[in-house]
């Protein structure tokens, strides 16, 4: 991963989505770890996220984020992508399908919502009420497992696995929800 300097603020996530050929996912798992390297290896990369298909669906869902725009686009815009893409081709059922979302935005932009985005300080109000609860509750259930699992108290495993929790049921359980419920008000 590249040591770039980044505000938080200005972080970029493009949020790519394949169905893939239920014959070909072996391929496609292949083909991700050899297309999470050559992004890695661009000026202001920071992560790359992969959601597997779940159940009878075949769509994967990779969320990769750079430290700005310009970086990002570099990157969707390469040469390099570009080849990744076209050597996977036949085996994406609706191509290569992507948006790119600023900041924290894509978790207040729910499914059928105004284009708008909310204010800053109703981002930061819902995103605080949402976490404070989150951080009271998620390590009574993940610190007795590590530490039956043998890892210490106040480890780093520890907050790795509380925090890991955290942001796995803000992304993927309480946002999209939450933010549906308060819709009205939120981007009032």
């Amino acid at each position: 991963m590249n040591t770039t300097t980044f505000n938080p603020q200005e972080i970029v996530t493009s949020i790519i989505v394949h169905e893939v050929a239920p014959d070909d996912a072996e391929q496609y798992e292949t083909w991700l770890a050899d297309i999470r390297a050559a992004c890695s290896k661009f000026s202001g990369y920071l992560s790359t996220d992969v959601v597997r298909p779940v159940g009878m669906s075949r769509e994967y869902a990779t969320i990769v984020r750079f430290a700005d725009f310009k970086s990002l686009n570099a990157w969707m815009e390469s040469d390099v992508r570009r080849q990744h893409i076209e050597s996977m081709r036949p085996s994406l059922r609706q191509g290569d399908r992507y948006e790119i979302r600023t900041g924290l935005d894509f978790w207040f932009t729910p499914k059928n919502a105004p284009v708008k985005v909310p204010t800053a300080w109703k981002q930061w109000l819902i995103t605080w009420s949402a976490i404070l609860p989150l951080s009271i509750v998620v390590p009574w259930g993940v610190v007795p497992v590590l530490t039956r699992l043998g890892f210490a108290h106040d480890s780093f495993i520890d907050k790795a696995g509380v925090t890991a929790a955290i942001v796995f049921l803000m992304v993927y359980v309480v946002m999209p929800r939450y933010t549906r419920l308060v819709a009205h008000w939120l981007f009032k």
